[in-house]
């Protein structure tokens, strides 16, 4: 169990701390190289316009965990999208944070803190939250989001996911300052016998949500009922299967807000409205 750290959260003046302290939990830290590739290279590819544009190019991946492994990764892969990409590592845990200094360079930072995200006042275009809520209870996730939102640049994305130990299967939802936009699933073709595989991996506002009436549940059973009904197709390739999936999602009337490009690597994005919890967490 993570070590419940009781603070107040809430929306505050970007980057400050109540009472001194950071804002949230201690949590496991696991991870492993390339456990965010897929991820990442969403991030850099459709939403690579994001940090193009953005006035102030700062990403902030918050709860690295006990290495840096990912921070790291992220700065090399976002430089190629934009050479003066500035990415602060956040890590509540004081001792995850020393053992991070030594790799600093230019363009790539690391400091203590938490949701209340201490970069001195200034917005960030994105803030990534990676396999952190998870281990959070379900009452509290909404608070987090509010209190990061709050703090993102105008047209700023904030990315909490999950996903399993090495980066086969994984989903996260896009938030951005006005709230949720998305949700994707990212899966990689030979990992998963069905879509619904990634259910233990949903973010943790639709993880405990993936129940009969709940507005997810359908949408896995779609992707299931689909990916099925595609199976003519596995001589083809899991590819090819996968994106017979997501055209007979479309035709139904699913709003899948990416396409081919996207779907042949295995990834599918789907707007908020159609997978939002029905009611609101307990």
């Amino acid at each position: 169990m993570p070590q419940q750290l009781t603070l107040p959260t809430g929306p505050g003046r970007p980057g400050s701390r109540r009472g001194g302290k950071p804002i949230g939990s201690i949590t496991r830290g696991t991870t492993n190289p390339n456990r965010l590739r897929r991820m990442d290279r969403w991030l850099a590819g459709p939403h690579g316009r994001r940090l193009r544009q953005a006035a102030d190019p700062l990403v902030v991946d918050l709860g690295y965990g006990a290495a840096p492994t990912t921070a790291v990764e992220l700065h090399h892969r976002l430089s190629r999208v934009r050479a003066d990409v500035e990415v602060v590592g956040i890590e509540i845990e004081p001792e995850r944070v020393r053992r991070a200094k030594p790799l600093e360079r230019p363009g790539l930072s690391f400091r203590q803190g938490g949701f209340e995200i201490p970069v001195d006042g200034r917005r960030p275009a994105v803030v990534r939250a990676f396999n952190v809520l998870r281990q959070y209870d379900e009452s509290e996730y909404a608070a987090h989001w509010d209190t990061v939102r709050a703090r993102l640049a105008p047209g700023g994305l904030f990315i909490d996911g999950t996903c399993d130990e090495i980066g086969r299967r994984a989903s996260w939802a896009a938030i951005g300052p006005k709230g949720p936009l998305s949700l994707s699933i990212s899966l990689r073709f030979g990992a998963f016998e069905l879509p619904s595989d990634v259910a233990e991996r949903l973010p943790k506002a639709l993880i405990h949500r993936n129940v009969a009436g709940e507005p997810v549940h359908r949408y896995l059973q779609a992707l299931d009922q689909a990916w099925l009904e595609a199976s003519a197709l596995a001589s083809f390739g899991n590819r090819q299967r996968w994106l017979a999936m997501c055209r007979a999602l479309r035709a139904a009337g699913w709003p899948l807000l990416d396409g081919p490009d996207r779907w042949r690597l295995g990834e599918v994005t789907v707007a908020w409205p159609a997978v939002a919890p029905a009611s609101p967490p307990n």
